[in-house]
């Protein structure tokens, strides 16, 4: 199989879209900014979802469904929710189409009008909050910690596969609490559940902060996030939990009969990954020989491929196979036995690379005859030689996939560590965004006007105020003026 990638080091826009499309991840569909998902790259979103799904439930979050179409009147409640989305929202006005008079195909029925026009969901606060009036009445009812699987829709204007598309796959959390200190603990809790799953189960480390004014979400009071950083020295921006303090509550009049009996608003949170993950999880890890999977996520862990000439070669090497299979499959670890006939070996190792496909292990008559077999790791690209007969060949297969996940969460944190800077003044900061990239540790005077003047003359934004920050007197790096802490600057996608 020729993989012929672009190399990364050359562009890296190129190399990402072209690895989507070689690896089988996805493809633009016919309808302008939208992706079709292929089987394989939906099989990691769906370990992703997976291993999410459980984590919410762990945390006691209960799954839903609520509409696609919101009418238009509900988002408009909220004012800075509906200024944050109206120029991505998709609206549709009629119900009904009827054969053009013309004989030209079909035509918008005019009298087919909505009474109120609906909003194709962005997000779906709105349509949650106007429900949940019907569902809270005292404080009994609370805490109400919902979550729905579901696909929105965001008029995107300049799309890439995964990273931004006009409709796309996520989940989303929603909320409500007794007291405001329960929903901040709440939107904690979940940014804090999206970085142990970004950095335990993508492998990729995370920062987590607090987005600034200009920055946040529109509606809430306050945004946690994760930022990670991409191999090309842009951030990215891969989950997000809100405080939306009594902001959608009194939108949309949700209260409930407090312990003392009179009526208050209740306290709500909301929080969402995209298949956004899925364009992180490729430009975090992957190279110029294609994907690089974290066994954790990975659709097929262990790849066998036979090497042979004739079918009494493949016949041996398959029965040798399966007994490894059955082992590998009793321990929870998905393995292939790749025999089609219609392609030779080196073609096959070519494919499985590309894929990112953790571990190859690969069997001819020579290996059988000295019983040992070839293990290749995608990761490294290394390879070494194992005793077939040992008894405990699926323990190290085990043990090598699991130093897989560690080696490339730690070549990621090294990576991240390295593109973490100090800056500070503003030449410093801006040779250091030109020529390095990545995160920039500065000082800021707190302002929108000064945040808007970095990212008008640079292109780069306040991905966070970590958390971790360390409270420190300063300059800000533009205006001169004090600051009492760094935040982390970065170009990003």
């Amino acid at each position: 199989m020729s993989k012929g990638l672009p190399k990364r080091s050359e562009d890296y826009s190129l190399w990402y879209n072209e690895l989507v499309k070689r690896a089988d991840l996805a493809e633009n569909s016919a309808v302008r900014g939208c992706m079709v998902i292929k089987p394989y790259g939906f099989s990691i979103w769906e370990k992703m979802q997976a291993e999410l799904d459980r984590m919410f439930k762990k945390t006691g979050h209960s799954n839903a469904y609520f509409p696609l179409f919101i009418p238009k009147s509900y988002l408009s409640k909220e004012a800075s929710h509906v200024e944050g989305f109206a120029k991505e929202c998709a609206v549709v006005t009629h119900y009904r189409l009827k054969a053009d008079p013309s004989g030209k195909g079909v035509i918008v029925d005019p009298e087919a009008a909505l009474e109120e026009e609906l909003i194709v969901r962005p997000t779906s606060e709105t349509v949650i909050w106007s429900t949940y009036k019907n569902w809270i009445q005292s404080y009994r009812d609370l805490p109400l910690l919902i979550n729905q699987w579901a696909n929105v829709v965001r008029w995107e204007m300049r799309t890439r596969l995964f990273l931004r598309t006009s409709e796309f796959l996520w989940q989303e959390g929603h909320t409500a609490h007794e007291t405001k200190k329960e929903a901040i603990e709440e939107t904690v809790r979940m940014m804090n559940v999206y970085a142990e799953f970004a950095e335990n189960f993508m492998a990729m480390p995370v920062i987590r902060g607090v987005k600034s004014e200009s920055e946040k979400f529109a509606g809430a009071v306050d945004t946690y996030c994760i930022e990670a950083m991409m191999q090309d020295g842009k951030a990215l921006q891969a989950g997000t939990s809100h405080f939306l303090g009594q902001n959608f509550a009194k939108a949309f009049d949700v209260k409930f009969a407090g312990r003392d009996g009179e009526l208050e608003h209740v306290w709500g949170t909301s929080w969402g990954v995209s298949t956004r993950l899925m364009g992180a999880l490729i430009m975090a890890h992957s190279d110029d020989n294609g994907l690089v999977l974290p066994p954790k996520l990975a659709p097929i862990q262990v790849v066998i491929i036979p090497i042979f000439k004739s079918e009494e070669e493949l016949a041996a090497i398959r029965e040798k196979a399966h007994e490894i299979m059955d082992e590998l499959d009793a321990m929870g670890i998905t393995v292939k036995f790749d025999d089609r006939d219609t392609f030779k070996p080196g073609w096959k190792f070519a494919e499985y690379e590309l894929k990112g496909v953790p571990l190859r292990l690969g069997i001819g008559p020579r290996d059988l005859k000295n019983k040992t077999v070839e293990m290749a790791r995608r990761d490294n690209l290394t390879k070494s030689i194992v005793n077939l007969e040992q008894e405990d060949l699926p323990v190290k297969i085990k043990a090598t996939l699991e130093d897989i996940q560690k080696s490339i969460y730690e070549k990621a944190r090294v990576f991240t560590r390295e593109k973490t800077t100090t800056a500070d003044n503003w030449e410093e900061f801006v040779e250091l965004l030109e020529k390095k990239g990545g995160f920039i540790s500065a000082h800021w005077d707190g302002t929108a006007a000064t945040e808007n003047q970095i990212k008008e003359k640079t292109k780069a934004t306040i991905r966070c105020i970590p958390l971790d920050q360390v409270q420190e007197e300063g300059q800000c790096i533009l205006s001169g003026k004090p600051s009492r802490g760094r935040v982390l600057f970065a170009r990003a996608y």
